[in-house]
């Protein structure tokens, strides 16, 4: 089978990947430090541990695999962090993503699908993003993905480098067969944070502001279920193997909800209530983010089937509730 090297196979969305790619066909090869990911989420492919910013690493991977294609998912990804270590985001994001991107161009490996977000485009309230829309990262975080988007521009243009780039926001949910789900350590992620609530596991979840101007003060989200969001990303592979050129996708639903909607829809789901309490606003969160997915619909023929909230945490309270990887 086709290999596909898969940076961050071992963290939430990319071990996700992982799946979808061996349903599809693919050998998923797994490279990661395991410094966000876990070990038991490898479970669909080989496994390769290993730093993006080892060259020589990578270009024994890549001699050893020979993988017709990279899946990049490896990236640092909090805002609050990116915020307050700004260095530490350029580092690891840029300059571990351009290490892989000259190894994959000097193995011949020439087709790059790269998750990147729509925090590239900064705070548009009260409009649905497209492609087109500017971007204008509020935070490290985003200004760095938007960096690798632009290198894959660049190697493109030198290289022959083909990429299909995905701009999404929040992924929510978990595997329904339960194999893989979303662990982080520290858990950061509004859904997860609010199931340890419910469970428990934590006092009470603090909400960041209910003073944003939004219908009941909380900020915004587009949310999309992780299978959903993965299944996006081997159209992405398939576009790319049918030599259509590179491309920019927009991954949502079009429409979003407020973190006080997704409280009340958990303890629907749940039947539990929700413990919280009120904190102030994070630096560098924005009001509203939604991402319009027409031409990811149109092109690509992806169609999103498990992306409401009822399905989304429900899937998320079932692999909760199984101990996942290290409960």
């Amino acid at each position: 089978m086709t290999n596909i090297l898969v940076t961050g196979g071992a963290g939430y969305i990319g071990s996700h990947a992982c799946k979808a790619l061996k349903a599809a066909g693919y050998t998923p090869v797994t490279f990661d430090n395991l410094v966000t990911g876990w070990q038991d989420a490898v479970k669909f492919g080989p496994f390769e541990r290993g730093e993006l910013t080892d060259r020589a690493r990578l270009d024994q991977v890549f001699a050893k695999y020979q993988p017709a294609a990279v899946m990049h998912f490896a990236a640092l990804s909090q805002v609050g962090e990116a915020m307050a270590e700004p260095g530490r985001y350029w580092a690891n994001n840029v300059i571990g993503s351009l290490t892989l991107i000259e190894a994959a161009v000097a193995a011949g490996c020439l087709d790059f699908v790269f998750s990147s977000t729509c925090a590239t485009y900064g705070e548009h309230d009260n409009v649905v993003l497209d492609e087109n829309t500017p971007q204008h990262p509020l935070n490290a975080y985003g200004a760095s993905k938007r960096a690798i988007e632009d290198i894959l521009h660049d190697f493109e243009a030198a290289h022959g480098l083909r990429s299909v780039i995905f701009r999404y926001f929040n992924v929510a949910g978990a595997d329904p067969e339960g194999e893989v789900g979303e662990f982080h350590r520290p858990e950061t992620h509004l859904v997860p944070l609010m199931l340890d609530a419910i469970d428990g596991k934590r006092a009470a979840l603090t909400v960041f502001g209910t003073d944003y101007d939004t219908p009941d003060g909380t900020c915004i989200r587009d949310y999309v279920h992780v299978c959903d969001l993965v299944d996006a990303h081997v159209l992405g592979l398939n576009w790319l193997e049918a030599d259509k050129g590179s491309r920019v996708f927009n991954l949502g639903t079009g429409s979003g909800f407020s973190v006080r909607e997704v409280i009340d829809h958990s303890s629907s789901v749940t039947n539990r209530k929700v413990p919280f309490t009120i904190g102030p606003r994070r630096a560098g969160d924005c009001t509203k983010l939604v991402s319009g997915s027409v031409r990811a619909e149109r092109e690509l023929g992806w169609t999103p089937t498990r992306s409401t909230l009822k399905s989304m945490i429900a899937d998320a309270w079932r692999w909760h509730q199984s101990a996942g990887y290290e409960r």
